[in-house]
């Protein structure tokens, strides 16, 4: 388990960290209601896990926006996966490869994250430790959302507008989550603080 002090402190990525390991074509940016049949594309991607690492597969949850009902959301299931060790990927990575999934990419300087993608349903695929305080975030952000309309109204607004204006200028994803990442952080302090935790590094 992650500790408090560390959920609270976003840690940046550099791009040299990044090794990219293969890539996927671009995804239209396109923010559409909430689907009411993502719970069960999420079911149905993490039984292809649970069938490929058994027990090796110690967490499997559905988290980002089209894991919070009534939220406006691009039209892809993400998921966090937790393994005894991400460095260790002769553990798990032949068969999630096996099972369908593709190897993106390796972050080992952010919490060992390491991340796949399945073309359909279309799913980012998150690997993480279980003592990395991104899952606490995901999960802590989720829950927020599903339980206060009014955070996730705004955060519905800000993806609209930076999916249309990434769009607009044929921008990547990236560029996408970068627009979005302030009212994404100003949520996450409001969590922070409901919760009792310091949110001065965000």
């Amino acid at each position: 388990m992650a500790a408090l002090s560390e959920v609270t402190k976003i840690l940046e990525v550099e791009e040299k960290d990044i090794e990219i390991i293969s890539t996927r074509p671009p995804k239209p940016i396109e923010i559409v209601e909430y689907r009411p049949e993502w719970p069960a594309k999420f079911a149905e991607v993490e039984g292809r896990i649970r069938q490929a690492l058994g027990d090796r597969a110690i967490v499997v949850e559905h988290v980002g926006s089209t894991s919070v009902p009534g939220l406006a959301a691009k039209d892809v299931i993400d998921i966090d996966l937790v393994v005894a060790d991400p460095a260790d990927e002769a553990s798990y990575v032949p068969d999630l490869q096996a099972a369908g999934f593709q190897f993106i990419l390796r972050e080992p300087v952010w919490y060992q994250h390491r991340f796949f993608h399945l073309d359909e349903p279309y799913t980012n695929l998150h690997v993480f430790g279980s003592d990395s305080p991104e899952l606490v975030r995901h999960r802590l952000f989720r829950d927020w959302l599903r339980e206060h309309e009014d955070d996730r109204d705004r955060y519905t607004q800000v993806k609209r507008e930076a999916a249309q204006v990434t769009s607009a200028a044929g921008e990547r994803v990236q560029a996408y989550n970068n627009r979005k990442e302030p009212v994404l952080r100003e949520i996450l302090r409001r969590v922070f603080e409901a919760h009792g935790l310091s949110s001065s590094s965000i």
